[in-house]
């Protein structure tokens, strides 16, 4: 494999990485309905220790607009009620001492918009990653062709290949922000 394809190669699955880091960063961000991955980026303080909600917890969504925690550690259920009252999904928790359950409140058009805004703020700083992947790789054929290792003639067609492949996970991020757009917008 040449190092172009390598360069090319190691590229895309980089872009891939920032496409799966859009995806968790929309699951994040509160729609109408309740979904577990909106719990993903919480963490506790767990006896001193940052954890993970998604370790000390099963999270399930018995109804479109409720969650229900439930810590394995009963221990700790005042830290973790404490970390999703402090998250920025806006909700308040209520634990009956078994489990948390998580009321999510019908959205305002305002709190909408501005999800909206934060969804498209989260997309832009995807694509900036993936342009960031590009310009490193361009960079490195054109040192592959000062150095000669490479011909004048790879370097364009890798380059042209390394635009195609940019593009792609660009309409990827799009796609990614119109679905999360449609779904913040349904009532």
């Amino acid at each position: 494999m040449s190092d172009i394809a390598t360069l090319l190669s190691d590229s895309t699955s980089k872009m891939a990485k920032a496409i799966e880091v859009a995806k968790e960063d929309f699951g994040a961000i509160r729609s109408g309905r309740a979904h577990p991955t909106m719990f993903a980026k919480i963490v506790v303080d767990y006896y001193g220790t940052y954890t993970a909600l998604t370790q000390l917890a099963t999270i399930q969504v018995p109804e479109p607009r409720m969650a229900v925690v439930s810590p394995f550690d009963k221990g700790a259920m005042a830290s973790i009620e404490k970390a999703i009252r402090e998250s920025d999904l806006g909700v308040n928790p209520a634990s009956d001492g078994a489990v948390i359950r998580v009321n999510f409140p019908e959205l305002t058009e305002e709190r909408r918009k501005d999800y909206i805004k934060v969804a498209r703020t989260k997309a832009e700083d995807s694509k900036i990653a993936i342009r960031n992947i590009r310009r490193a790789a361009k960079e490195a054929m054109e040192k592959l062709e000062k150095d000669g290792d490479a011909g004048k003639d790879d370097v364009a067609r890798g380059e042209k290949d390394l635009e195609k492949i940019t593009a792609d996970h660009v309409t990827k991020i799009d796609e990614l922000l119109k679905h999360k757009e449609t779904e913040l917008l349904e009532v």
